[in-house]
Protein backbone atom coordinates (compact mmCIF):
# COMPACT_ATOMS: atom_id res chain seq x y z
CA UNK A 1 0.00 0.00 0.00
CA UNK A 2 1.43 3.03 -0.62
CA UNK A 3 1.52 6.22 1.58
CA UNK A 4 0.03 9.16 1.00
CA UNK A 5 1.88 12.31 2.15
CA UNK A 6 0.59 14.38 5.12
CA UNK A 7 -1.03 17.72 5.34
CA UNK A 8 1.20 20.82 5.81
CA UNK A 9 0.85 22.59 8.91
CA UNK A 10 -1.15 25.42 9.01
CA UNK A 11 -0.89 28.78 10.59
CA UNK A 12 -3.67 31.42 11.65
CA UNK A 13 -3.15 35.23 12.77
CA UNK A 14 0.67 35.29 11.58
CA UNK A 15 2.81 37.88 12.69
CA UNK A 16 6.65 38.75 11.82
CA UNK A 17 8.01 38.01 15.81
CA UNK A 18 6.23 34.93 15.39
CA UNK A 19 7.27 33.89 11.75
CA UNK A 20 11.02 34.64 12.95
CA UNK A 21 10.69 32.87 16.06
CA UNK A 22 8.21 29.73 15.48
CA UNK A 23 8.29 29.00 11.76
CA UNK A 24 11.96 29.93 9.85
CA UNK A 25 13.85 27.65 13.19
CA UNK A 26 12.19 24.52 12.30
CA UNK A 27 13.39 24.44 9.08
CA UNK A 28 9.56 23.04 7.59
CA UNK A 29 7.04 24.20 5.12
CA UNK A 30 4.34 25.91 7.14
CA UNK A 31 1.31 27.79 5.47
CA UNK A 32 0.04 31.25 6.48
CA UNK A 33 -3.68 31.11 6.09
CA UNK A 34 -5.09 34.42 4.66
CA UNK A 35 -1.63 36.14 5.10
CA UNK A 36 -2.25 38.55 2.08
CA UNK A 37 -5.81 38.04 1.48
CA UNK A 38 -6.33 41.92 0.79
CA UNK A 39 -3.43 42.44 -1.40
CA UNK A 40 -4.74 44.77 -4.01
CA UNK A 41 -3.77 42.20 -6.27
CA UNK A 42 -6.19 38.67 -5.14
CA UNK A 43 -8.60 41.68 -4.73
CA UNK A 44 -8.97 42.37 -8.76
CA UNK A 45 -8.76 38.47 -9.04
CA UNK A 46 -11.13 37.76 -6.93
CA UNK A 47 -13.33 39.87 -9.09
CA UNK A 48 -12.49 38.16 -12.49
CA UNK A 49 -8.89 37.38 -14.22
CA UNK A 50 -9.62 40.25 -16.78
CA UNK A 51 -9.46 42.31 -13.36
CA UNK A 52 -5.96 40.94 -12.30
CA UNK A 53 -4.68 41.45 -15.99
CA UNK A 54 -6.26 44.74 -16.16
CA UNK A 55 -4.35 45.74 -12.92
CA UNK A 56 -0.85 44.11 -13.48
CA UNK A 57 -1.22 46.16 -17.08
CA UNK A 58 -1.46 48.97 -15.55
CA UNK A 59 1.85 48.58 -14.06
CA UNK A 60 3.68 46.77 -17.36
CA UNK A 61 6.44 48.55 -19.09
CA UNK A 62 6.48 45.47 -21.74
CA UNK A 63 9.68 44.09 -20.75
CA UNK A 64 10.59 40.55 -22.38
CA UNK A 65 8.95 37.39 -20.49
CA UNK A 66 10.24 33.88 -20.67
CA UNK A 67 7.52 31.49 -21.33
CA UNK A 68 6.80 27.53 -21.74
CA UNK A 69 4.74 26.50 -24.19
CA UNK A 70 3.14 23.07 -23.93
CA UNK A 71 1.00 21.14 -26.59
CA UNK A 72 -2.58 20.06 -25.04
CA UNK A 73 -1.49 16.43 -24.40
CA UNK A 74 1.07 17.19 -22.38
CA UNK A 75 -1.56 17.51 -20.17
CA UNK A 76 0.61 20.43 -18.21
CA UNK A 77 3.28 18.62 -17.30
CA UNK A 78 6.58 20.87 -18.54
CA UNK A 79 9.60 18.28 -18.23
CA UNK A 80 12.23 16.89 -20.59
CA UNK A 81 11.27 14.73 -23.86
CA UNK A 82 11.47 10.90 -23.30
CA UNK A 83 14.90 10.37 -24.01
CA UNK A 84 16.20 13.39 -21.59
CA UNK A 85 17.84 14.93 -25.09
CA UNK A 86 15.45 17.79 -24.95
CA UNK A 87 12.06 19.43 -23.53
CA UNK A 88 8.20 18.56 -24.01
CA UNK A 89 7.33 22.17 -24.66
CA UNK A 90 8.44 24.96 -25.98
CA UNK A 91 10.29 28.00 -24.19
CA UNK A 92 10.31 31.39 -25.76
CA UNK A 93 10.56 35.53 -25.10
CA UNK A 94 7.12 37.08 -25.23
CA UNK A 95 5.86 40.21 -23.46
CA UNK A 96 3.18 40.61 -20.75
CA UNK A 97 0.78 42.13 -22.52
CA UNK A 98 0.98 39.11 -25.48
CA UNK A 99 0.85 36.21 -22.65
CA UNK A 100 -2.64 37.75 -20.78
CA UNK A 101 -3.87 37.99 -24.39
CA UNK A 102 -3.58 34.58 -25.18
CA UNK A 103 -5.00 33.36 -21.41
CA UNK A 104 -7.49 35.32 -21.84
CA UNK A 105 -9.25 35.99 -25.19
CA UNK A 106 -12.62 34.54 -25.55
CA UNK A 107 -11.91 34.03 -29.33
CA UNK A 108 -8.65 32.23 -28.39
CA UNK A 109 -9.77 28.21 -29.24
CA UNK A 110 -9.97 26.10 -26.31
CA UNK A 111 -7.11 23.98 -27.09
CA UNK A 112 -4.52 26.93 -26.29
CA UNK A 113 -2.09 24.66 -24.09
CA UNK A 114 -0.82 24.98 -21.84
CA UNK A 115 1.30 27.99 -20.96
CA UNK A 116 2.94 29.67 -17.70
CA UNK A 117 5.68 32.22 -16.97
CA UNK A 118 7.58 31.70 -14.02
CA UNK A 119 10.42 33.86 -12.33
CA UNK A 120 9.24 37.20 -13.92
CA UNK A 121 11.30 39.57 -11.75
CA UNK A 122 8.74 42.38 -10.96
CA UNK A 123 10.97 45.37 -10.54
CA UNK A 124 11.61 45.19 -14.06
CA UNK A 125 8.88 44.06 -15.48
CA UNK A 126 6.35 45.34 -13.20
CA UNK A 127 7.50 48.40 -11.43
CA UNK A 128 5.76 49.49 -8.76
CA UNK A 129 3.69 46.11 -7.99
CA UNK A 130 6.27 44.62 -5.41
CA UNK A 131 5.98 48.07 -3.11
CA UNK A 132 2.05 47.95 -3.95
CA UNK A 133 2.40 44.17 -1.71
CA UNK A 134 4.07 44.32 1.16
CA UNK A 135 5.34 41.61 3.00
CA UNK A 136 4.90 41.71 7.11
CA UNK A 137 6.80 38.53 7.74
CA UNK A 138 9.99 40.29 6.27
CA UNK A 139 12.36 42.94 7.59
CA UNK A 140 11.54 45.91 4.68
CA UNK A 141 15.82 45.79 4.23
CA UNK A 142 16.48 42.23 3.65
CA UNK A 143 17.34 42.10 0.24
CA UNK A 144 14.81 39.81 -2.16
CA UNK A 145 13.91 38.95 -5.36
CA UNK A 146 10.37 39.22 -5.86
CA UNK A 147 8.84 37.96 -8.94
CA UNK A 148 5.38 36.35 -10.47
CA UNK A 149 4.16 33.10 -11.37
CA UNK A 150 1.49 33.49 -14.30
CA UNK A 151 -0.17 30.73 -16.57
CA UNK A 152 -3.21 28.05 -17.09
CA UNK A 153 -3.55 24.78 -15.59
CA UNK A 154 0.37 23.27 -15.25
CA UNK A 155 2.41 21.27 -13.11
CA UNK A 156 5.97 22.20 -12.03
CA UNK A 157 8.13 19.15 -11.63
CA UNK A 158 9.27 18.98 -8.23
CA UNK A 159 13.01 20.32 -7.57
CA UNK A 160 14.86 22.56 -5.06
CA UNK A 161 14.99 26.45 -4.74
CA UNK A 162 18.75 28.12 -3.01
CA UNK A 163 16.65 30.37 -1.14
CA UNK A 164 13.85 30.95 1.22
CA UNK A 165 10.49 31.17 -0.62
CA UNK A 166 6.50 32.70 0.37
CA UNK A 167 5.11 31.45 -2.05
CA UNK A 168 2.06 33.95 -2.12
CA UNK A 169 -0.95 32.62 -4.02
CA UNK A 170 -2.85 35.22 -5.76
CA UNK A 171 -5.30 33.73 -7.98
CA UNK A 172 -6.84 30.23 -8.93
CA UNK A 173 -6.06 27.01 -6.70
CA UNK A 174 -2.44 25.41 -6.25
CA UNK A 175 -1.72 22.21 -4.92
CA UNK A 176 2.26 22.02 -3.82
CA UNK A 177 3.64 18.62 -2.84
CA UNK A 178 6.77 18.75 -0.43
CA UNK A 179 10.06 16.53 0.54
CA UNK A 180 12.47 16.78 2.39
CA UNK A 181 16.29 17.61 1.18
CA UNK A 182 16.96 14.08 2.39
CA UNK A 183 14.83 12.41 -0.16
CA UNK A 184 16.75 13.35 -3.47
CA UNK A 185 18.12 9.99 -3.67
CA UNK A 186 14.17 8.69 -4.16
CA UNK A 187 12.97 11.42 -6.50
CA UNK A 188 14.95 10.50 -9.58
CA UNK A 189 16.65 13.70 -10.46
CA UNK A 190 17.04 14.34 -13.83
CA UNK A 191 20.55 16.14 -15.06
CA UNK A 192 21.83 19.04 -13.07
CA UNK A 193 24.19 21.11 -15.72
CA UNK A 194 20.42 20.95 -18.49
CA UNK A 195 17.65 22.03 -16.93
CA UNK A 196 14.30 23.91 -17.77
CA UNK A 197 14.40 26.73 -15.73
CA UNK A 198 18.22 26.50 -13.83
CA UNK A 199 17.20 23.78 -11.13
CA UNK A 200 17.68 20.64 -11.49
CA UNK A 201 13.78 18.23 -11.23
CA UNK A 202 12.99 15.16 -10.54
CA UNK A 203 11.68 13.16 -13.64
CA UNK A 204 8.86 11.01 -11.41
CA UNK A 205 5.35 12.01 -12.01
CA UNK A 206 4.18 13.27 -9.26
CA UNK A 207 0.30 13.49 -9.96
CA UNK A 208 0.55 9.49 -11.97
CA UNK A 209 3.76 7.98 -10.54
CA UNK A 210 4.72 5.14 -12.40
CA UNK A 211 6.32 2.62 -9.40
CA UNK A 212 7.58 0.35 -11.40
CA UNK A 213 9.75 2.84 -12.82
CA UNK A 214 10.64 4.95 -9.88
CA UNK A 215 10.21 2.41 -7.13
CA UNK A 216 11.85 4.42 -4.92
CA UNK A 217 9.44 6.67 -5.08
CA UNK A 218 7.29 5.52 -2.75
CA UNK A 219 9.74 6.00 0.57
CA UNK A 220 9.94 9.91 -0.84
CA UNK A 221 6.43 9.85 -0.87
CA UNK A 222 6.14 8.53 2.73
CA UNK A 223 7.99 11.63 3.80
CA UNK A 224 6.12 14.19 1.84
CA UNK A 225 3.55 16.71 2.93
CA UNK A 226 0.62 18.63 0.54
CA UNK A 227 -1.57 21.60 0.94
CA UNK A 228 -3.56 22.84 -1.55
CA UNK A 229 -3.59 26.73 -1.37
CA UNK A 230 -6.49 29.26 -1.84
CA UNK A 231 -5.61 32.95 -3.03
CA UNK A 232 -4.80 34.98 -0.14
CA UNK A 233 -2.74 31.81 1.04
CA UNK A 234 0.48 31.95 1.19
CA UNK A 235 2.98 28.98 1.75
CA UNK A 236 6.75 29.01 3.73
CA UNK A 237 8.85 27.00 2.06
CA UNK A 238 12.93 26.46 3.72
CA UNK A 239 15.89 26.54 1.82
CA UNK A 240 16.29 23.06 -0.70
CA UNK A 241 12.73 21.34 0.19
CA UNK A 242 11.91 19.79 -2.71
CA UNK A 243 8.11 21.20 -4.13
CA UNK A 244 5.98 19.98 -6.74
CA UNK A 245 3.57 22.60 -7.75
CA UNK A 246 0.29 22.05 -9.73
CA UNK A 247 -2.34 24.69 -10.62
CA UNK A 248 -5.72 23.34 -11.09
CA UNK A 249 -7.27 25.93 -12.52
CA UNK A 250 -7.80 27.69 -15.77
CA UNK A 251 -5.77 31.13 -14.89
CA UNK A 252 -3.91 31.53 -11.88
CA UNK A 253 -1.55 33.89 -10.34
CA UNK A 254 0.92 33.52 -7.63
CA UNK A 255 3.84 36.15 -5.94
CA UNK A 256 7.20 34.93 -4.42
CA UNK A 257 9.61 36.46 -2.56
CA UNK A 258 13.17 34.79 -2.49
CA UNK A 259 15.73 35.53 0.54
CA UNK A 260 18.85 34.04 1.66
CA UNK A 261 20.01 34.32 5.12
CA UNK A 262 24.52 34.38 5.78
CA UNK A 263 27.19 36.39 4.79
CA UNK A 264 27.20 38.44 1.71
CA UNK A 265 30.10 36.38 -0.20
CA UNK A 266 28.03 33.08 -0.06
CA UNK A 267 27.19 31.46 -3.64
CA UNK A 268 25.50 28.55 -5.09
CA UNK A 269 27.02 25.20 -2.96
CA UNK A 270 25.69 23.72 -6.59
CA UNK A 271 29.42 24.97 -7.49
CA UNK A 272 31.15 23.27 -4.88
CA UNK A 273 28.96 20.05 -6.07
CA UNK A 274 30.53 20.66 -9.54
CA UNK A 275 34.32 20.91 -8.71
CA UNK A 276 33.88 17.92 -6.36
CA UNK A 277 32.68 15.88 -9.78
CA UNK A 278 36.10 17.25 -11.23
CA UNK A 279 37.95 16.36 -7.58
CA UNK A 280 36.12 13.69 -5.35
CA UNK A 281 33.50 11.53 -7.40
CA UNK A 282 36.21 9.00 -9.04
CA UNK A 283 38.73 8.57 -6.28
CA UNK A 284 39.34 5.17 -4.94
CA UNK A 285 36.30 4.42 -2.10
CA UNK A 286 39.04 4.67 0.97
CA UNK A 287 39.87 8.04 -0.40
CA UNK A 288 36.30 9.45 -0.63
CA UNK A 289 36.09 8.34 2.81
CA UNK A 290 38.86 10.32 4.13
CA UNK A 291 38.10 13.44 2.61
CA UNK A 292 34.38 13.19 3.86
CA UNK A 293 36.52 13.38 7.56
CA UNK A 294 38.33 16.59 5.94
CA UNK A 295 34.71 18.42 4.86
CA UNK A 296 33.00 17.20 8.27
CA UNK A 297 36.41 19.15 10.12
CA UNK A 298 36.59 22.06 8.55
CA UNK A 299 33.35 22.75 6.35
CA UNK A 300 30.67 20.84 8.20
CA UNK A 301 32.45 21.55 11.88
CA UNK A 302 31.17 18.16 13.52
CA UNK A 303 33.78 18.27 16.25
CA UNK A 304 35.26 21.09 17.91
CA UNK A 305 36.34 24.44 16.04
CA UNK A 306 38.82 23.18 13.35
CA UNK A 307 41.19 26.19 13.60
CA UNK A 308 40.78 27.37 17.49
CA UNK A 309 44.43 26.41 18.15
CA UNK A 310 46.13 28.56 14.95
CA UNK A 311 46.84 32.22 16.10
CA UNK A 312 43.74 34.56 14.36
CA UNK A 313 46.46 36.35 12.08
CA UNK A 314 47.85 32.74 10.47
CA UNK A 315 44.44 31.26 9.96
CA UNK A 316 44.53 32.59 5.93
CA UNK A 317 41.56 31.19 3.90
CA UNK A 318 40.18 29.17 7.30
CA UNK A 319 39.44 32.33 8.67
CA UNK A 320 36.64 34.76 8.12
CA UNK A 321 35.82 35.15 4.80
CA UNK A 322 37.17 39.29 4.21
CA UNK A 323 37.27 40.43 1.01
CA UNK A 324 40.82 39.88 0.68
CA UNK A 325 40.83 36.20 1.91
CA UNK A 326 37.79 35.56 -0.83
CA UNK A 327 40.13 37.11 -3.31
CA UNK A 328 42.95 34.58 -2.41
CA UNK A 329 40.46 31.67 -2.59
CA UNK A 330 38.97 32.63 -5.77
CA UNK A 331 42.09 33.22 -6.97
CA UNK A 332 43.86 29.48 -5.95
CA UNK A 333 40.39 28.36 -7.81
CA UNK A 334 40.40 30.35 -10.82
CA UNK A 335 44.33 28.62 -11.18
CA UNK A 336 43.61 25.43 -10.71
CA UNK A 337 41.16 25.03 -13.20
CA UNK A 338 42.83 26.74 -15.81
CA UNK A 339 45.23 23.86 -15.62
Amino acid sequence: MTALPQPVAVHTAMDRARFESEIVPLGRPAVLKGLVKDWPAVSAARTSPAALADYLLRHDRGAPVRAFFGAPQMGGRFGYSDDLSGFNHEQRSTTLQALLDQLLDPDTPGDVGHVYAGGVPLPTVLPGVGEAHPMPLLDPGKERLTSLWIGNRSRTAAHWDLAQNLACVVAGRRRFTLFPPDQIGNLYVGPIDRTLAGQPISLVDIVEPDFERHPKYRSALAAAEAVELEPGDVLYLPSLWWHHVELLEDFGAMINLWWRDGPEHMTTPLLTLLHALLTIRDLPPGERRHWRAFFDHYIFQTGDDPVAHIPPAARGVLGPVTGPVQARIKAILLQSLQR
